[in-house]
């Protein structure tokens, strides 16, 4: 067995945990016992490899682990509630002339695709199988599900629960979608990956603005998705609107981790390969017609990147497709990046008109995200004070380190700003007795 680092140790099994319960959900059709058991199977792991090494097949290792969990998990209740059927009713029948032949293929069948699709249970709101799968797959905690719907965290961790409990009572198993359920099924698994990006890319909390390695596992199931429907126009969409925004990586943070806004980022540092990557998936998926709101974001990043410098921005085509996604879509977010975009257009008065709207919706009440825009709307209006102010309390509200030092220095550079247009008044006013 290699010896391995804590670090290295860590990263692999963060990697692997939705592929080793995706493995073992497929196999025992028991998402709570799965789940349970691959917990279970990654503690061992995290005591063992440190000491013993890391096997030669760590996948196959944790998937032999979990499933001797559920299996003991099995045999435990059926000793105390004398059911022995209660195993025939995890591993049906029919699949136990395949769990040796399946044990074979474990280590290398890559299921995470699989699960995506499977935690988008028949009997789950659209809602509850894409908080589902974000736990599952995107292995994101409950705050961070909760910070992405916009809600209490309490309220997410009953929906999770109550998601699990549905399944479970609902006596549909896990398997794979009808011709029918196809269509619903496709939709959840695309927002869910979209949003396990977008956690990726803008992380929610800690110290860090971004979290690569689930930007990248993200990007890696949309390549997986968009194989596995070549046909289907918003599939290339999301996977365009990924490769278009991650290619800007590299650039959005300076040499201390600090974040670089957009106008701001060294564009020699953006990725053109996968620039040239999306803007082709994404022009020949626009041919087909039938656009959705993937394809019209993927678009607004492509204007973006295909712009050499800030001021080369075509706001004018951004505005417009922001005004199409509105119709197709009732994201607070993009109420806000409407506004920017009004505002690059016809001026900051008409951003901040905006926003007052905005305002009025409690999915935005006092979020810092709101107190961000409005800020950098009245900086560029002419008022420091005012930006100083809400610079300010965006800075108080988030819980993202690299962000909230951004706001907290943008607070200060427009403080000071407003103290010395407050010292030329005055010394304008003493020059005019």
């Amino acid at each position: 067995m290699p010896a391995a680092s804590d670090d290295r140790i860590h990263a692999l099994l963060r990697e692997l945990a939705p592929q080793v319960l995706a493995a073992v959900v497929r196999r025992y059709r028991d998402f709570a016992a799965a789940e349970d058991a691959v917990q279970e199977s990654l503690l061992a792991a995290a005591t063992q490899w440190p000491r013993e090494g890391l096997p030669d097949e760590p996948r196959g290792w944790l998937i032999q682990v979990a499933s001797r969990r559920v299996t003991d998990h099995v045999r435990a209740e059926a000793a105390r509630r004398r059911r022995e059927a209660l195993v025939v009713s995890l591993v049906p029948a029919e699949l136990q002339f395949a769990l040796a032949a399946d044990e074979e293929d474990a280590a290398a069948r890559d299921d995470s695709l699989d699960l995506l699709v499977l935690c988008c249970h028949p009997s789950l709101s659209p809602a509850s199988a894409i908080a589902l799968t974000l736990r599952a797959v995107g292995g994101l905690t409950t705050l961070e599900i909760a910070r992405a719907f916009m809600v209490p965290e309490a309220t997410m961790a009953q929906r999770i629960s109550r998601a699990k409990q549905t399944v479970k009572s609902s006596g549909v198993p896990f398997a794979a979608p009808s011709v029918a359920e196809r269509p619903a099924r496709l939709r959840a698994v695309m927002h869910a990956l979209y949003l396990i990006f977008n956690e990726g890319y803008v992380a929610s909390s800690g110290p860090t603005l971004q979290r690569t390695d689930l930007a990248a596992e993200a990007l890696r199931l949309a390549r997986l998705l968009h194989h596995a429907a070549p046909d289907e126009p918003e599939a290339a969409g999301l996977l365009a609107l990924m490769l278009l925004t991650d290619a800007r990586r590299h650039a959005r943070t300076g040499p201390a981790g600090e974040l670089v806004p957009l106008d701001q980022q060294n564009r020699a540092l953006w990725d053109r390969a996968a620039i040239a990557e999306g803007v082709a998936l994404l022009t020949a998926t626009l041919a087909r017609g039938a656009v959705g709101p993937y394809q019209v974001q993927a678009a607004i990043a492509a204007v973006h990147d295909e712009a050499a410098r800030a001021d080369d921005t075509d706001w004018a085509e951004i505005l417009g497709l922001y005004g199409l996604l509105l119709r197709m879509s009732d994201n607070p977010v993009v109420g806000l990046n409407h506004a920017v975009a009004l505002a690059m257009v016809h001026g900051p008065a008409a951003g901040l008109a905006r926003l007052d709207a905005l305002a009025a919706d409690a999915r935005l009440a006092d979020h810092h995200r709101l107190h961000a825009v409005r800020a950098h709307l009245l900086e560029r209006s002419g008022d420091p004070a005012g930006a100083a102010g809400h610079f300010g309390r965006a800075a108080e509200r988030t819980t993202s380190t690299a962000e909230r030092d951004y706001l907290r220095l943008s607070a200060a550079r427009c403080a000071e700003a407003a103290d010395r247009a407050g010292e030329l008044a005055k010394q304008g006013a003493g020059g005019m007795h």
